[in-house]
């Protein structure tokens, strides 16, 4: 599983850019929703690069940033919730069909529906910004049986962090971007280093009080 700043690299983005502008400039909002959402519920699609391409472009005036924002945010939120909807009414149904050839159990899947209730928030929010989680995260919340208010909370606000982090902000660098990609990308991969730390200390310290609480019951 790639970090997704991985798939944003300079020479990418340019050609990305130099292929598709004319298309970005004419049909860029159409554009930045519909492969925003066609890449949250699993289809491949250049959603992450359209998105940095159309707030680029509206750097120079040729695109209304505000509404680039708006629609990737619309977009992404569409996406993930098209993905949650495939995941709750096919999702356990293809675990129980297919899971026994990779050794997993209705145990194994009723753990995995405990996990998400409790931690499946932190995931989401990490996920949207993990080339391949970010596509599947709709459809496995949606399997593990999530409920879906707890999920569009953290959905609405995962899908504004990343539109916020890779559409302001290529917006904020404009041509600017093309150098600092590998300071953020250093920098990323320190801070999502940080993120699971903590999130591995809070699930270890949650296991303890509840061993604890079972052991003077």
């Amino acid at each position: 599983m790639a970090f997704a700043l991985e798939t944003v690299n300079p020479h990418l983005l340019l050609h990305f850019i130099n292929s598709n502008g004319h298309l970005i400039h004419t049909y860029g909002y159409a554009l930045v929703f519909l492969f925003i959402m066609l890449e949250d519920f699993g289809i491949p699609s250049p959603g992450e690069i359209t998105l940095v391409s159309a707030s680029l472009i509206a750097s120079q005036g040729r695109l209304n940033i505000i509404l680039v924002l708006f629609i990737a945010w619309v977009g992404a939120v569409t996406g993930d919730n098209i993905g949650f909807a495939i995941g709750h009414f096919g999702g356990e149904r293809l675990f129980v069909r297919y899971g026994k050839i990779f050794r997993l159990t209705q145990e194994h899947f009723d753990g995995l529906k405990k996990f998400f209730n409790r931690y499946g928030g932190i995931f989401i929010l990490i996920a949207r910004f993990f080339e391949g989680a970010r596509q599947l995260n709709g459809i496995i919340s949606g399997s593990a049986g999530m409920r879906w208010l707890y999920f569009l909370i953290y959905n609405l606000t995962g899908a504004a962090l990343w539109v916020g982090v890779w559409g302001f902000g290529a917006y904020m660098l404009g041509s600017r971007l093309f150098k600092y990609i590998p300071v953020i990308k250093n920098f990323a991969y320190y801070s999502l280093a940080a993120i699971f730390i903590f999130i591995l200390a809070f699930i270890l310290l949650s296991l303890w009080r509840k061993k604890e609480k079972y052991k003077y019951k």
